[in-house]
């Protein structure tokens, strides 16, 4: 890898930590050293002020005269913190739940939908979170609804309906990118549910049957284009042998015969049917 590449990466986390090798001044040390014999003169009552826990989900960023004191956050465990000069803010490393609320979006097409999702981030690196922005959890949920919006803004609605799980995947790119110098992890994003308008709802339900319907009369008329050709070879076998429609048409007389029915019929011979018909039209 690059080591140019992770040079960035690094002043990503540091930027707006000062640097340890200016020192605090010798006001500082004669301060820390004043709480330090403090802490000394008072003990051990003092040792219970200056003793914190940490649990193992935590991590605590302390500041020393308002400087960081280490760029790794100290925990979990026990830390030791002097009076009067050190402070801490603890910074919590599990998984958050963030729903993004139904927004109001105008797509490509032109068509205005209501989308929400859910976002899972967590910190890690707890330095970063505290002193590169002021409040990292509403900054993240702003961001997140934002980057939605941006989105969403650029996708027609069959590309939404049909391509949700690559949507979203771009937008977890997107957030993870920005929240890096944030110390931010985002995890995944999912988009819950896609609201449509009542009437552009009742638009697509028609276009959809509409569409059935068209492919239900082709598959009809696919199906009396083949038993036509069937029935027409059929006849060119039949018409070769003519004992072979007589007896075609005893079969049919038995079939008809087989059920329950009322129907009465006259077997007549087809001899009889062809002279009739001869001399119709010799008449």
């Amino acid at each position: 890898m690059d080591p140019q590449r992770e040079t960035p990466k690094k002043n990503n986390t540091e930027h707006l930590i000062a640097d340890r090798r200016e020192g605090i001044g010798i006001c500082g040390w004669i301060l820390v050293s004043l709480s330090f014999l403090l802490v000394l003169i008072t003990f051990p009552i003092s040792i219970w002020a200056c003793i914190k826990v940490i649990r193992e989900y935590e991590r605590a960023v302390v500041f020393r005269l308002g400087r960081v004191l280490s760029k790794k956050a100290k925990g979990p465990g026990m830390i030791l913190i002097l009076p009067c000069t050190d402070t801490f803010i603890k910074v919590d490393l599990r998984t958050v739940t963030c729903n993004i609320p139904p927004q109001e979006i105008l797509t490509k097409d032109a068509l205005t939908i209501q989308v929400d999702g859910v976002m899972y981030y967590r910190i890690h690196s707890p330095v970063s979170a505290v002193a590169n922005i002021t409040d990292v959890h509403s900054a993240t949920f702003l961001l997140a609804q934002t980057t939605l919006r941006k989105v969403l803004g650029t996708q027609s609605l069959a590309q939404l309906l049909a391509g949700r799980e690559e949507i979203a995947h771009s937008i977890q790119a997107i957030l993870a990118s920005a929240t890096e110098q944030w110390g931010i992890k985002v995890a995944q994003v999912e988009i819950k549910d896609v609201r449509i308008p009542t009437a552009m709802q009742r638009a697509m339900a028609a276009e959809a049957e509409a569409a059935r319907e068209a492919r239900a009369k082709v598959v009809a008329a696919e199906g009396e284009m083949n038993a036509s050709k069937a029935l027409k070879q059929a006849s060119m076998v039949l018409a070769e042998s003519p004992a072979g429609l007589q007896l075609r048409y005893l079969q049919t007389l038995t079939t008809l015969a087989a059920e329950n029915n009322s129907t009465i019929v006259f077997p007549l011979p087809i001899n009889m049917l062809e002279s009739l018909g001869q001399k119709n039209r010799g008449g």
